[in-house]
């Protein structure tokens, strides 16, 4: 369908690429990989026909469609969300208010499964999109893609604005996506679990590997050993060869067999030694003042937002060093714990207790909110506390990407993901002994993110941190949370360890998964009553207190049937999530049409119920442990 040929492109006297070449057929999945400015955009653009190359040619098959997804939509104008997903037009290609709608019902119908796919509500439907945030209308944008159903799909990084759960439905619709899809994608699990081929541009050169992201990282690690075997074994006789020469050069004797070595050494097709494919991250980043043992501590906390429970009696603490990754299902209540860790929520009861010299750092995509627009990168990265060099500041942007002239573009003018790369390079310059993060690696690349691990891999505070990618987690993590229902479930290990322990279907759906997993204790808390508090003694007739024990067996009896029915009612809940859930990541479930939809709606539902009836649980259980008591006295 598509056909790159001898393709080169260059700005400004810097070659990005020459002599690309690229065959791309029906059904092929290839996501696209390369070190920041190694030219991804640029391809996209020289496909999409918004630029020509300076040499080459770009060919459809005819009749080929193409849909693109930006990284960041244009502002909207008066449309509404589901004529933006009903539309035929592309964010950017045209004016904005030059909208042409599909008017057949099976296409808006169509749409409206795939917007409550990406989690938008009927009540979404007719709602202005102006009123909604970039990320929400980018999705009505996938959503209109997604109607078009063009033959060549291409995204740029299209996991930057999804959910966890709907990332995960996402995933699962593109699998049985009847065209061709070239991703750009940071996300390396999303890689893994849809591409089958990556195409690398490196050095200015395009390789083409067979198989998912860790099949190409295990690919080319074999092929740059093969290459570096082969450049060494040639090196060596090369310099064989050139002992000879020196040694008989000079001699008349000889000086012609010297000379046929030398030629010998021109023959040869010289093996390079093999390319590094990314540069490694080699900087010392600061490191904060150390804390106490204990950190942070949470006792008797409750938490509602208005008539909804988050938590009741929560209990919490971390100790120095820990990383802790909180893992659950979406609205369980993480990142509301991160806030109240961080002093941004204040609780209806409880106490937050700070450790010794702990100094709290809250980091989110709503970070970005508090840089000074008016400023350049590099004067918003020198307004630190911290007593460094600008050279130290520009070795630290550059891990971040920020290089050469980049330092210089003011803060108003970056990107989504610029502006979390700048707030992490603040955050790093003067770090706090207790970090806590919800889902840092958003709008981050590869190479950003490799660069926050390292950071993270020697920070010696404590991290406390919410992320979808499965990747940073298993690279970050010695502990996890589960958080389901206002339960806390902690795991003494690391990611692979609260995998094994809760035998889940994938590392991705355990992000999300409701149950801590069978064969593990429960998680419930304990049903032990109050104290007993002193009552004053009243006499009665042998009669009325054998009447009143059995009035107190029978309420007893009553209670033990109803909190047993609530036990079998959560077992029944939570069996049907992980059976929903495992369906949701099914091949086969996205070939009948409606059935994902059907399931995430149903989710929500379990969800919604497996709450309450946890809920209701534990006022009885807790009002058995009463009439257990009761009975002793």
């Amino acid at each position: 369908m598509l056909t790159v040929s001898n393709v080169s492109k260059g700005y400004g006297g810097r070659t990005l690429f020459s002599d690309l070449s690229l065959q791309f057929n029906r059904q092929d999945r290839l996501g696209l990989v390369g070190p920041n400015g190694a030219g991804k955009s640029t391809l996209f653009k020289l496909i999409l026909q918004q630029e020509e190359p300076d040499d080459g040619l770009v060919t459809f098959q005819r009749g080929t469609t193409v849909g693109f997804l930006p990284q960041e939509s244009a502002p909207v104008g008066d449309q509404t969300v589901l004529e933006i997903a009903t539309s035929q037009h592309a964010p950017g290609s045209e004016p904005e208010d030059d909208y042409h709608f599909y008017a057949d019902g099976p296409a808006i119908a169509k749409a409206k499964r795939l917007l409550k796919g990406l989690a938008f509500r009927d009540t979404d439907f007719e709602r202005p999109a102006r009123e909604l945030s970039g990320g929400w209308v980018m999705r009505a944008h996938l959503a209109r893609l997604l109607v078009h159903e063009p033959d060549i799909l291409m995204l740029d990084e299209p996991t930057n604005h999804l959910d966890l759960e709907t990332l995960i439905w996402f995933q699962g619709y593109l699998k049985n996506y009847p065209g061709a899809i070239l991703v750009i994608s940071h996300d390396r699990e999303f890689l893994n679990q849809l591409v089958t081929g990556i195409v690398e541009i490196r050095n200015e050169r395009l390789y083409r590997y067979t198989g998912n992201y860790d099949a190409f990282l295990d690919e080319r690690e074999a092929q740059q050993e093969q290459q570096l075997a082969a450049f060494k074994n040639q090196q060596r006789e090369i310099g064989r060869l050139m002992d000879f020469v020196n040694r008989f050069r000079a001699k008349n004797t000889t000086a012609t067999r010297a000379q046929a070595k030398l030629k010998q050494i021109d023959r040869m097709e010289k093996i390079n030694a093999p390319e590094q494919a990314a540069s490694t991250v080699d900087f010392a980043f600061p490191q904060p003042e150390k804390s106490g043992q204990r950190v942070i501590t949470l006792k008797g906390m409750d938490f509602a937002y208005g008539q909804n429970v988050i938590y009741t009696g929560l209990e919490f603490e971390a100790q120095r060093g820990d990383r802790t990754v909180l893992v659950g299902p979406n609205g369980a209540g993480k990142s509301t714990l991160l806030k109240l860790l961080a002093g941004n929520l204040t609780p209806q009861a409880g106490v937050r207790d700070l450790g010794l010299r702990v100094k709290v750092g809250y980091f989110s995509q709503y970070r970005t909110e508090m840089l000074q627009a008016e400023r350049t990168v590099l004067e918003e990265a020198s307004d630190t506390p911290a007593r460094v060099t600008e050279l130290y500041i520009r070795s630290l942007l550059g891990c971040f990407l920020f290089r050469d002239d980049d330092v210089f573009k003011k803060v108003a003018v970056l990107s989504g993901g610029e502006k979390t790369r700048l707030a992490l390079v603040k955050l790093l310059l003067d770090p706090p002994n207790l970090l806590l993060m919800d889902e840092p690696t958003t709008h981050l690349d590869i190479a950003s993110i490799d660069a926050l691990v390292a950071a993270l891999s020697e920070f010696i505070g404590t991290l406390v941190f919410i992320s979808h990618d499965v990747y940073f987690i298993r690279a970050i993590a010695t502990r996890v949370l589960h958080i389901s229902g206002g339960v806390l479930t902690p795991y003494a290990g690391d990611y692979d360890y609260y995998l094994e322990k809760t035998k889940a279907s994938s590392a991705r759906v355990a992000l999300t998964a409701a149950s801590n997993g069978s064969g593990l204790t429960n998680a419930r808390p304990a049903t032990t009553g109050p104290a007993a508090s002193s009552k004053p003694v009243i006499t009665t007739s042998s009669k009325e207190r054998r009447q009143q024990a059995a009035e107190a067996r029978k309420a007893m009896g009553f209670q033990k049937k109803h909190v047993a029915t609530l036990e079998a009612r959560i077992a029944t809940l939570e069996a049907k999530q992980v059976q929903l859930t495992a369906e949701m990541e099914k091949p086969e479930t996205y070939t009948k049409p409606g059935r994902s939809m059907e399931i995430q709606q149903q989710l929500r539902t379990v969800g919604h119920d497996l709450h309450k009836t946890s809920t209701d649980w534990e006022a009885a259980a807790t009002k058995l442990s009463e009439l257990e008591a009761a009975s002793i006295e």
